[in-house]
């Protein structure tokens, strides 16, 4: 069984299941507002939807597409979890028009899991989907940074893969950064882990 011990394996499943709906662009966008106690994660696609039935379904762990369980645990979790961090939960999608999936908490809920390893789930996307084209947009408070695996392609060319272990540390320290650089300008301690 699953078991989801930060939002970052959250957002994993969420840009897996993506994936699996065919999706070639997703953006990933946090957003960590102190002013209104707000953490707010989206994850949006261009995969092929969801039929209306399935939208209605989507939050229930006994329903899933999956083949390899019989139980759908990732979006119900993050729903539930979701609502016990004093947030909410929508789901929106149309048959060949991709989804949207978005969870709110309350920043400093004290149930709220931490962002957890952003950095390396990041990373995993970008090694395990070579083709996959991903926007994250990460906000703290008025501070932002966006990272886009299409702008690093078109510097490398077509011959340079991401997985290459020079550009993956690269883009690991262009993430570390870029999220550094945020939080502290923001005064939000890096180490605390959200």
């Amino acid at each position: 069984m699953t078991v989801f011990r930060d939002l970052s394996q959250h957002i994993l499943d969420i840009v897996e299941n993506s994936i699996t709906a065919g999706a070639t662009l997703v953006y990933l966008d946090i957003v960590e507002d102190p002013a209104a106690n707000q953490m707010v994660i989206a994850v949006r696609d261009n995969g092929r939807g969801m039929a209306p039935e399935m939208l209605i379904q989507v939050a229930d762990p006994w329903v899933t597409t999956r083949t390899t369980r019989k139980v759908g645990l990732g979006i119900p979790f993050l729903k539930q979890t979701a609502e016990m961090c004093g947030g909410n939960f929508k789901v929106e999608s149309k048959p060949r028009h991709g989804a949207l999936i978005q969870a709110t908490f309350a920043l400093d809920h004290i149930d709220r899991p931490p962002l957890g390893d952003l950095i390396g789930t990041l990373l995993c996307i970008v090694v395990g989907n070579s083709q996959l084209d991903l926007v994250y947009d990460h906000r703290v408070g008025e501070q932002a940074f966006t990272f886009r695996t299409r702008e690093i392609r078109d510097i490398l060319g077509a011959d340079v893969p991401l997985s290459d272990p020079d550009v993956l540390g690269f883009i690991r320290n262009a993430l570390a950064e870029g999220l550094s650089s945020i939080e502290s300008r923001a005064g939000v301690d890096v180490k605390a882990g959200h």
